[in-house]
């Protein structure tokens, strides 16, 4: 089969062996490749993947299965398909634990399924199982116009959640208000700690890929038992922080990534993902966000568009 392949940072086809099938695993024809800064990174040698995973690029796809290992359960061949993977989607077929897999609705184009599995996984990790957001309540995210950003807006203002995004452009600002969030802050020009307090606004969960400097300013801004889940450190790994601040307000930290979770972790969290918005996903009711579909030989451009920021939600590749 073939897959993308990279060396020097750069990105080639190349050819290797189907993967071999364990009994909980199914084989899909990859038609579609949702693409992530963790591809990115790990082109660039610094997000190696995890022990026991798959080395090739590739955490999320859409497609066909086509084999089934010995213990699962037969209505999945010949499905159509969308699913996190532990690695392995850049390619023409990829081995998936089957209890992750998610069906794709008929409605959907195979392009859509391949937006969803990573982002709409990850904020709802961060949303609902860390920060156990309610309806009524407040949510900041930061990059609100990222994959996660656009999912995390959908899933809270299902819910009935105030959403405030910051964003790096005013084109960013709106497209996020597009996908509904209530308040749209534009960092480059205008402080969101400032905006929320001459707005009378607290936020109960805060969803951060930025960390550093806006450590103490999301703690300004926290309401009272704040969960605060940070997902990346684009701002730097260090920061001061006023620790009366934290403890005044019990304001909880969280650390959260998903690639390296356990098997379990993930299926779990599919099931709880399912059992609350995958009615939505069926129905259409979420923008799936697409910035752009490229044919997946243009995979060093669609690492260029996301890291020159350029995107305003998910690059997709297309296996032709």
């Amino acid at each position: 089969m073939q897959f993308i392949s990279y060396q020097d940072q750069h990105l080639t086809l190349s050819d290797t062996a189907k993967p071999q099938l364990k009994t909980n695993e199914v084989l899909i024809k990859v038609a579609a490749i949702g693409v992530n800064r963790a591809d990115c990174m790990q082109r660039q040698g610094k997000y190696p993947a995890p022990q026991g995973d798959s080395p090739i690029l590739g955490l999320e796809c859409a497609g066909t299965v086509i084999e089934l290992g010995t213990e699962v359960d037969q209505s999945w061949l010949n499905k159509a398909v969308f699913t996190l993977c532990a690695g392995g989607a850049y390619s023409e077929y990829v081995a998936v634990d089957a209890a992750q897999l998610m069906a794709l609705p008929s409605d959907l184009t195979m392009a859509q399924g391949a937006a969803i599995s990573e982002v709409y996984l990850t904020a709802f990790g961060a949303l609902f199982q860390l920060g156990k957001l309610q309806a009524g309540q407040t949510a900041l995210i930061h990059a609100g116009a990222s994959g996660v950003g656009g999912a995390a807006i959908q899933m809270a203002k299902r819910i009935g959640v105030t959403v405030v995004i910051t964003a790096g452009s005013d084109e960013k600002c709106e497209h996020a208000k597009a996908l509904g969030a209530d308040h749209v802050i534009n960092y480059k020009t205008d402080d969101f700690v400032a905006y929320m307090q001459n707005h009378g606004l607290t936020a109960n969960v805060i969803v951060d890929p930025v960390s550093g400097r806006y450590l103490s300013k999301n703690a300004a801004i926290a309401a009272m038992d704040c969960q605060i889940i940070m997902l990346a450190f684009l701002d730097g790994r260090f920061a001061e922080v006023d620790f009366a601040l934290l403890l005044q307000k019990r304001i909880s930290f969280h650390g959260s990534t998903l690639r390296n979770r356990s098997q379990a972790f993930k299926r779990q969290l599919r099931d709880e993902f399912v059992a609350k918005f995958y009615d939505d996903i069926a129905n259409q009711q979420f923008d799936f966000n697409i910035y752009k579909t490229l044919p997946w030989q243009d995979a060093g451009e669609a690492h260029a568009i996301l890291e020159r920021n350029e995107n305003a939600g998910k690059v997709v590749l297309l296996v032709q």
